[in-house]
């Protein structure tokens, strides 16, 4: 753990302890030795950090962060919730390995964000590119995406770096282990509603991730596909479910390029419908209420 260092801005906050969990699989070391000392590198805080790795054993990491190995690649939202009995606090942050924090005091004034608020249940900071390149849509998760500086409540989140209050996270049974890749953020958002929470998007909080299209992932259009449907057939009253479904194939289909696509979509569709997704736990009707009035209604 690192001890606390109260200095600048950060003085007058309160002392908050994290367990961050930075996912890897090793393939890029300079980053992940970046994104780690960026946690370390915090100002009026606690951190208790620790490395998975997905199917690789962490080694060469900078002092003050352990290894936690996966003997195989368990997806990413599996991997995530690994990391989290091996470390200790009131809240969870979870950093991609190729992102970072740009400034001393992210976590401090998250923190203070919690305290702040105490309905809200977990935080997600905007996302800047270091080199400045704009900033796609999908980074600000909502409809109207606006000026992305602006805060607001969401019902989706970009994964790469968020927080929580640790309460939070066990209410809502963590990340979805079957989805492996893609819109398990989505659920965890969803289910932080359900659990009487509200989901934030801070825009005045930022952290550092480089623009990489997420089409690159070859299982990209079919993870995603099949992931939709998972999300509806987990958490979603049927009616509502029904209609998120049907949107999202359209909405999916008009997007598409290449007849490769295509098929891999159907095949992701067809196997959302007849593959086993987990248990469910559907989603009351005052969640689908309070993220209609937060500007996202579970249809789209």
């Amino acid at each position: 753990m690192t001890s606390p260092e109260m200095s600048g801005a950060v003085k007058s906050l309160p002392i908050a302890h994290y367990g961050v969990v930075l996912l890897t699989q090793g393939s890029r070391p300079e980053a992940l030795n970046k994104a780690v000392q960026s946690v370390l590198d915090q100002r009026g805080v606690v951190t208790d950090v620790v490395v998975v790795g997905n199917g690789w054993k962490p080694t060469g990491l900078p002092k003050g962060a352990r290894g936690v190995a996966l003997p195989e690649n368990l997806g990413i939202p599996a991997g995530r919730n690994a990391g989290v009995p091996h470390v200790e606090g009131e809240y969870l942050f979870f950093l991609d390995d190729d992102a970072f924090l740009p400034t001393p005091d992210v976590l401090a004034r998250i923190a203070q964000r919690f305290t702040d608020e105490p309905g809200v249940g977990l935080i997600q900071p905007r996302v800047a590119d270091p080199e400045g390149l704009p900033s796609p849509r999908r980074w600000t998760p909502r409809l109207r995406v606006g000026d992305p500086m602006r805060s607001s409540d969401v019902a989706a989140i970009w994964e790469g770096g968020v927080a929580l209050r640790r309460d939070v996270f066990t209410a809502t049974q963590g990340w979805p282990a079957p989805f492996f890749y893609a819109h398990e953020g989505i659920e965890l958002a969803w289910r932080v509603w359900d659990a009487g929470y509200r989901v934030r998007y801070d825009g005045e909080i930022f952290v550092n991730h480089p623009v990489i299209q997420p089409t690159r992932h070859s299982v990209f259009h079919r993870f995603s596909a099949r992931n939709r449907v998972w999300l509806a057939r987990r958490n979603l009253p049927f009616p509502v479910g029904a209609i998120y479904v049907l949107v999202w194939f359209s909405i999916s289909a008009l997007r598409l390029r290449a007849k490769e696509d295509a098929m891999e979509m159907l095949r992701g569709y067809w196997q959302g419908l007849t593959q086993e997704c987990g248990p469910r736990k559907r989603m009351g009707w005052r969640a689908v209420w309070r993220m209609t009035k937060a500007g996202r209604p579970p249809v789209i």
